[in-house]
């Protein structure tokens, strides 16, 4: 086994973090400065600034669209693009600053595998070039949509059009003023015996008539601005019928292709996350005194440190050879990898950067230090893309299903 990442991967990981050491670190705070600007005058989800201000940067750099697969026109393969994304990773807000921000870089990925050519002009194009952004509207608040079979927003075809009736929410980034493009989840063909051909995928513009955007969803008392999640109503909204992607009763397919990547993705900024954090704790212990000594001669400190670390390498090493399989075998063949780290890295990440909240007192859950940002963001990844409680059925049955 060859660990060692290629002389050209190794080249754009220390443009990245000089990228991140320039531009980044340094006017960390002003991003969540001018997210209170905006919100003191009554609009939290107006873009950034400072988000704006860095794209050219990066764009310049060359350090655009990183996450795009080699097979689809892009430079990376997934186990070559992972390293750099848990550098992105390191600050919750970053990944937009490269064009490799969830759930951009996912719905990009739908369009490239499964968009038509016009599709592709009308929606990928600007995606790509940071003109726009999308949300995907898959989770209903009136179902349990850890199943996703569950999902009742319903789509008919009605002549040369779709109708579109249904409830969403956490639907991430919806709404930005930005957000110009929906792809919804819902079902065409309810009565199917085969309840995964239920489903199909359709491209919603975000201004279409019957599209309602009801109000924000809070994460911790909080309302995430300015990326948020939105709750958003659909009733007899109308689009034309080449907004299917791929083709009815095909949603479950396009889901696996999108969500493989997008899993190795947050799965690598929560690595990012999680290191940081650990850096974080460890000046912290070597700075502070505590009952006549430093508190990093603690030896209850030893052991979290310690442990951290151990946690670290274990996830970042399965992150890695899920990113491999996926490349060498295919999605399929990685399903299992893919579902132990989504348990994994979340839970790890989750562990470290409470034990650097600790580590910093009370400065550890105030806009001090970036700690309770990465802790509210990364306990929502418990959740997303599939609770813990799913991916751990699925890594169960397929081990159970060798001894048959």
């Amino acid at each position: 086994m060859d660990f060692e990442f290629s002389p050209k991967v190794k080249e754009l990981q220390a443009k990245v973090a000089a990228f991140m050491e320039r531009h980044v670190y340094p006017k960390e705070n002003r991003y969540w400065e001018e997210a209170d600007e905006n919100r003191a005058k009554g609009n939290p989800w107006i873009p950034t600034r400072i988000v704006e201000e860095l794209k050219p940067k990066a764009r310049a750099e060359g350090l655009w669209n990183l996450w795009r697969p080699k097979a689809h026109g892009g430079a990376l393969t997934n186990l070559e693009y992972a390293p750099l994304c848990e550098i992105m990773g390191r600050v919750t807000w970053a990944p937009e600053v490269f064009n490799c921000s969830a759930p951009d870089t996912g719905n990009m990925e739908v369009l490239l595998r499964y968009g038509s050519s016009e599709q592709q002009k009308a929606w990928l194009t600007p995606l790509l070039e940071g003109e726009i952004r999308s949300a995907f509207l898959m989770t209903e608040p009136g179902v349990a949509s850890s199943d996703a079979t569950n999902i009742q927003c319903r789509i008919e075809r009605k002549g040369d059009e779709y109708v579109i009736n249904g409830h969403k929410w956490w639907s991430s980034g919806a709404g930005d003023p930005r957000c110009r493009i929906y792809i919804v989840m819902g079902k065409t063909d309810p009565e199917n015996p085969n309840r995964h051909q239920q489903q199909s995928q359709i491209l919603v513009p975000s201004d279409a008539p019957g599209v309602k955007v009801t109000r924000a969803l809070q994460v911790f008392g909080f309302d995430d601005a300015p990326h948020g999640h939105m709750e958003v109503t659909l009733k007899d909204v109308r689009v034309p019928a080449t907004n299917m992607l791929l083709g009815e009763g095909r949603g479950f397919e396009i889901a696996q292709g999108r969500l493989g990547p997008g899993r190795i993705h947050h799965c690598m900024r929560i690595i990012g996350q999680a290191e940081r954090a650990l850096e974080l704790m460890c000046k912290r212990l070597k700075s502070r005194v505590a009952f006549g000594k430093a508190v990093s001669q603690q030896s209850i400190w030893h052991e979290r440190v310690a442990e951290s670390r151990i946690m670290l390498e274990q996830a970042r090493l399965l992150t890695l050879k899920a990113a491999h399989m996926m490349d060498t075998v295919g999605n399929k063949a990685a399903r299992a990898e893919i579902a132990m780290i989504k348990v994994l890295a979340p839970n790890m990440a989750q562990q470290v950067i409470d034990w650097a909240i600790q580590a910093h007192g009370g400065g550890g859950v105030c806009q001090e230090f970036p700690l309770a940002w990465m802790y509210s963001w990364n306990r929502t990844l418990r959740l997303a893309d599939g609770p813990d409680e799913v991916h751990r059925a699925q890594i169960a049955k397929i081990e159970l299903g060798k001894y048959l």
